[in-house]
């Protein structure tokens, strides 16, 4: 049937699954058939994904009113504008969870999209890109309707490692040991009665925003490359490191781009999403498998890789979001986690997804499950903003997603503060002396100093005076004391 005649069957509201995450595998027609039915009649949905949508998907429906409320992640500016306004209702979710929630009902789907490469005889799916919640979406859902891409050729059938997690009190182990270890099947299986409607399109996946890495993003990268040949100096890590996670994003591909450059060997990747530099190294023989949920990558890679599957298959796999994100394979596999932040504190607390701890940017994502079970933590961020305005280490940040027990290691282009180790008074010398910028170093240290004699305690704060830096940006548009003097 056509996209249209498929946006027939949703209904007000309901919950509905996609499949998508961030970008790769994302439903493409259906969902737009929808939010053009919604400019006309009253329809509002909640929408559940793997991750972020792409080719505007997320903004057609949130403009066209489709949707009360959606989870667990999106990148869309116009969504995020809504979200913030209070107009479109968002729950921030850790990823490794939100399949845990469509299984125990919570989130009942009424009905499930997911884009397929082809459908087998037996009516079993073969996924294109990305893989996210769509088993527990087929599981849960009580009506499917199949997006067939064709431009996705039919060999990629065999990256992909669909395993089913066991409800509660019933659950086995996760049997994955090694990177490459597969545990379950090439498909998806369904009911095909389930199935009301199959759409045929030929839209490629949009292109990842691969941004070049800038002056910052390199320093970040060489400060992560030097702590790891110092940890390989000192016996705790091998020339293989250990399996890396990282992000997404131009800090991410420049930290993975480091590596390419380094003596690192026979590395493997245990993450989220394989970006260029995940397959650039791959290319170059630095890296030998990787393990995902998605594949988001720019048009020449997405050409090198899709037209050329076949080299890769013995290179990677793709799982759902409930394995690649599980706190069991994360804490077993003893995972390397590298993520990005809004803002860190001289503390170790990371704030990853509140702009001035009301607005919301993008969402936690996969962070959290990797900070709170990896070998090694990582959060990375750039130490100012906004052309110096905003000094991205504070006093106290303003929303807390990792807390300093879950934090091993921050990253600016100034330098790398090592919390390993080191209580919290330790913590604020380590990150004031390593990790901010000069122009807000003297302020934060004079803070830290008069919070230890006026107040004290294990985590000495002045209270009165912790967000003082967020209020001053609010008044004046800078973190910077003088701003508020020249105000004044």
């Amino acid at each position: 049937m056509t996209a249209d005649e498929s946006a027939k069957f949703f209904e007000d509201g309901m919950t509905v699954g996609s499949s998508g995450f961030t970008r790769g595998g994302d439903t493409k027609v259906v969902l737009k058939a929808v939010a053009e039915r919604a400019k006309t009649e009253d329809l509002k949905l909640t929408l559940v994904t793997g991750a972020s949508l792409g080719h505007g998907t997320d903004a057609a429906l949130v403009e066209s009113g489709a949707l009360k409320k959606r989870l667990p992640f999106q990148v869309d500016t116009v969504m995020r504008k809504n979200i913030n306004a209070g107009n479109l209702l968002f729950i921030d979710q850790h990823l490794g969870e939100s399949a845990e929630h469509i299984l125990n009902g919570q989130f009942k789907i009424d009905l499930g999209i997911l884009e397929v490469a082809e459908i087998l005889e037996d009516g079993s799916l073969v996924p294109t890109t990305s893989i996210g919640n769509n088993v527990e979406i087929v599981k849960s859902a009580e009506k499917l309707i199949i997006e067939i891409n064709t431009t996705i050729p039919t060999n990629i059938k065999g990256i992909h490692d669909i395993y089913n997690v066991e409800e509660y009190g019933k659950r086995t182990p996760i049997n994955i040991t090694t990177i490459d270890t597969k545990i379950g099947t090439e498909t998806i299986k369904v009911d095909p009665s389930k199935i009301v409607g199959i759409v045929f399109h030929d839209i490629q996946d949009m292109p990842g925003d691969i941004q070049p890495a800038d002056d910052a993003t390199i320093a970040i990268a060489q400060n992560i490359v030097k702590f790891f040949e110092k940890e390989v100096e000192e016996g705790r890590l091998t020339k293989s490191l250990m399996p890396l996670q990282c992000g997404i994003g131009k800090v991410a591909n420049a930290v993975l781009g480091g590596l390419e450059n380094s003596d690192f060997e026979d590395l493997v990747m245990y993450s989220e999403v394989l970006q260029d530099s995940t397959f650039d190294l791959i290319d170059s023989g630095k890296m030998k498998f990787a393990s995902a949920s998605s594949m988001t990558v720019s048009q020449e890679c997405y050409d090198r890789v899709i037209n050329n599957i076949e080299n890769y298959k013995d290179k990677i796999v793709l799982r759902p979001q409930s394995i690649s994100n599980s706190a069991e394979v994360i804490r077993r596999l003893g995972i390397i986690g590298i993520n990005t932040s809004l803002e860190c504190d001289i503390y170790g607390n990371v704030n990853s997804t509140h702009v001035s701890g009301t607005h919301m940017m993008n969402g936690i994502g996969g962070s959290g499950d990797f900070a709170r079970n990896a070998y090694i933590s990582i959060f990375v961020t750039s130490s100012i903003a906004k052309g110096g305005n905003i000094s991205s280490i504070v006093p106290m940040v303003s929303h807390t997603d990792h807390t300093e027990h879950d934090v091993d290691i921050i990253v600016t282009e100034q330098g790398l503060a090592d919390l390993r180790g080191l209580a919290p008074r330790e913590r604020a010398i380590e990150i004031i002396n390593n990790c901010v910028h000069a122009d807000y170093q003297g302020e934060l240290l004079s803070y830290f100093e008069r919070a230890c004699a006026e107040r004290g305690g294990q985590t000495p704060h002045i209270l009165e005076e912790a967000f003082s830096w967020h209020t001053r940006l609010k008044e004046t548009g800078s973190m910077k004391k003088e701003s508020l003097f020249a105000l004044k």
